[in-house]
């Protein structure tokens, strides 16, 4: 019976070495935050949601079975929704740019 052994070298091999010639971990972040992530799947099933649950909330209750007006109203809570991202974006930009400002000032 012939037993296997394994050879140990200190030579890089062509897989240890990158693109740049070097052998060092390369950088595998994600290139979008989580917390981007996470808004965008939660702004994404609030548009979902939000317009088909008031459409069927107010044919039922309020409007008594106006789908016209029910309707709008679903229109009109999937344009609250798109402004409230669209705000939240706004925020976070400028967030990310008083940060970068702060940084910069407490370097000089």
């Amino acid at each position: 019976m012939a037993t296997q052994r394994r050879i140990i070298s200190d030579e890089k091999t062509h897989l240890d070495v990158d693109a740049k010639g070097t052998s060092e971990p390369s950088n595998i972040a994600p290139a979008v935050p989580a917390s981007v992530i996470w808004k965008l799947l939660s702004f994404t099933f609030a548009m979902i949601t939000l317009p088909i649950g008031t459409y069927f909330f107010t044919l039922n209750l309020v409007f008594r079975g106006n789908a016209t007006y029910s309707g709008a109203m679903a229109a009109v809570m999937a344009n609250v929704v798109l402004i409230a991202y669209v705000i939240v974006a706004m925020k976070e930009d400028q967030s990310e740019r008083q940060e970068e400002e702060e940084k910069k000032k407490k370097s000089l």
